[in-house]
């Protein structure tokens, strides 16, 4: 088993954000918010090499991804005043709401040997608000800018996650929100209004995928992708030739989602 600041392989798991819900501004100009998440299987994984420094990335989303110190894994080590060469094998897209950048960089602060009491999980929101989240893993529920994590029983679900060829970026999502008048929705996800105003193709996605399921898809977070309850991908597979990745994924408890062994 691959231990604490030692050579080898860690899981990254994804994020999912089941419900989003815009609660306010913190004084810094942080947004507050109120959602539940949960972790999936399908995940990214970190080679970890002490003895050397920087980065690289391969895998089928590795395009694209920054192998300098602007990565979040970087900054990570740094928080945990550690250092190493670390290899991300991209599984989940990043700009796809899922949460892969922060599940990489918690993966990394757990492998440095990071804490997870209340003021390290805030240090960490303040570098990346899902951070502090997939430290913890599992189901939760998060308020604050989303260093505040109460953990939730597991729940054994699958969802279906459609991937475009699109990305959004968080930052441009909640500027957005901001600019909208900070709208809240009936529906799940309240920035859900901002990402479809960053990026108007998200909307022929979503009814694309209505049209085949018969139910109304949500949207992860602050996009790319879009998620349905239940195994779906025998009904969108013509997606795929769209430029689409279909991937059914379960919901995975805290021990497996921080189980540091891959």
């Amino acid at each position: 088993m691959a231990e604490i600041g030692t050579p080898g392989s860690w899981r990254a798991h994804a994020k999912l954000t089941l419900t989003l819900k815009m609660t306010g501004l913190r004084d810094d100009g942080f947004h507050l918010i109120d959602a539940e998440m949960v972790s999936l299987d399908l995940h990214d994984v970190l080679t970890f090499d002490p003895s050397r420094s920087g980065l690289s990335a391969k895998g089928p989303f590795s395009n694209g991804v920054p192998t300098d110190d602007s990565n979040l894994v970087a900054r990570a080590l740094a928080l945990g005043n550690t250092s190493a060469h670390v290899n991300i094998d991209k599984h989940i897209p990043h700009g796809g709401g899922l949460g892969g950048g922060s599940t990489d960089a918690a993966t990394a602060l757990r492998w440095a040997g990071y804490p997870v009491d209340a003021a390290s999980l805030a240090q960490a929101a303040d570098l990346g608000a899902d951070i502090s989240f997939c430290l913890i893993g599992g189901r939760a529920r998060v308020t604050g800018i989303g260093e505040v994590i109460e953990p939730l029983p597991h729940i054994d679900q699958a969802v279906t996650l459609i991937i475009p060829p699109l990305a959004v970026s968080t930052p441009a999502a909640y500027r957005a929100w901001d600019d909208l008048g900070g709208p809240t929705v009936d529906g799940p996800n309240d920035l859900e209004p901002a990402a479809l105003a960053v990026e108007p193709q998200l909307a022929r996605w979503r009814d694309a995928i209505a049209e085949r399921t018969g139910t109304a898809p949500t949207l992860a977070g602050s996009g790319a992708t879009w998620f349905t309850e239940g195994k779906h991908s025998n009904a969108l597979i013509d997606l795929v030739d769209k430029g689409a990745t279909i991937v059914v994924a379960h919901v995975v408890p805290s021990d497996v989602a921080t189980n540091q062994a891959h």
